[in-house]
């Protein structure tokens, strides 16, 4: 064996762990990049967990109400795996992590980004049915059709992920372990492997079609359909489920946007910057903005909040009457 492969292979063996960039190499902004990912995280935890919850109550028992739910839970898990590991590099410096973390943390990023991709189509779908074909959607869109959707999600998620990260691990790693990236993702991780990585890229670009392109085709063809159904019907009501259609598109273009410009070009050289801000939109800002965008424009989720706030309120003085 050639010296220099069995450097490469030493080091490869011994590598355990990688340090992280960081979001910012400005160390005078960092308090306040600090406090406002502070914020963002907390917005993001009690927004959807109010979603949760409030998606829990009787009345509001139809599959959009449990995709809502599903969606809810993925926005928590998704920023909770990144941003708070962010937060603790920004104030303890550590920025380290083990390669086995690392793993983990690649797989459960991709894993729960994959899956809402697919969540995004299916309630694309379920908005289809309910509007262009309304007398029918009890029984297409029953318990069983929408758990199925959920599962498959789930399912193809998983697959993704697995796949995605049982690859980038077999990659050698034998040079610099600095990732340029405020977490583990795919392509900081191959730009540093020691090998050629061509047919991997690949691979990539094929998952990109399969994981972000499709779903988004899908939505788009149900939301043309929505919207045609929408038109023509000339009033208020009308024109406001349009707006809201708009709205979703907005953060469904942003969430698969932000994918496929990560993904599809991973050794691009593109500032890295660039795909760091980008990685921000699908991990910490677009579950900042789900709770808004698909929940608390929904009148039936609104008068079931104001229920329970008026609920919570009457119980108070009831109580504080008790101990006066």
């Amino acid at each position: 064996m050639a010296p220099s492969e069995g450097r490469e292979l030493e080091n490869h063996t011994l590598l355990t762990e990688f340090v992280l960039s960081g979001l910012s190499s400005h160390p005078e902004l960092q308090n306040l990049v600090f406090f406002t990912f502070c914020l963002i995280y907390t917005f993001t935890i009690t927004g959807n967990l109010l979603i949760f919850l409030v998606t829990l109550h009787p009345t509001l028992h139809m599959p959009m109400y449990f995709f809502l739910q599903v969606l809810s839970f993925l926005d928590i898990s998704t920023a909770s795996i990144v941003v708070p590991r962010m937060l603790v590099a920004f104030q303890s410096e550590d920025r380290k992590i083990s390669y086995v973390g690392c793993a983990m943390q690649l797989y459960f990023v991709i894993f729960l980004a994959a899956t809402e991709c697919y969540m995004l189509a299916a309630m694309a779908y379920d908005r289809y049915v309910a509007i262009c074909n309304p007398l029918r959607y009890a029984t297409i869109m029953n318990r069983k059709a929408s758990l199925s959707l959920v599962l498959l999600s789930y399912c193809s998620g998983n697959v993704v992920s697995v796949v995605q990260t049982a690859w980038v691990f077999t990659l050698p790693f034998c040079g610099p372990n600095k990732i340029n990236n405020f977490f583990c993702d795919i392509p900081p991780l191959i730009m540093l492997s020691c090998t050629d990585t061509s047919l991997y890229e690949k691979q990539i670009v094929t998952a990109t079609v399969l994981v972000i392109f499709t779903p988004f085709c899908l939505i788009l063809v149900s939301y043309a359909c929505i919207v045609s159904s929408i038109l023509k019907i000339s009033s208020a009501e009308g024109r406001c489920k349009t707006s809201t259609c708009s709205s979703h598109l907005i953060v469904v273009t942003l969430y698969y946007g932000s994918g496929t410009l990560i993904y599809l070009r991973p050794k691009s050289s593109n500032s890295q910057d660039t795909k760091k801000v980008l990685s921000l939109i699908y991990t910490a800002i677009i579950p900042t903005l789900n709770p808004l965008i698909y929940s608390l424009r929904n009148k039936e989720m609104k008068a079931v909040i104001i229920r329970i706030i008026s609920e919570v309120g009457v119980f108070i003085r009831e109580e504080v009457g008790k101990q006066l």
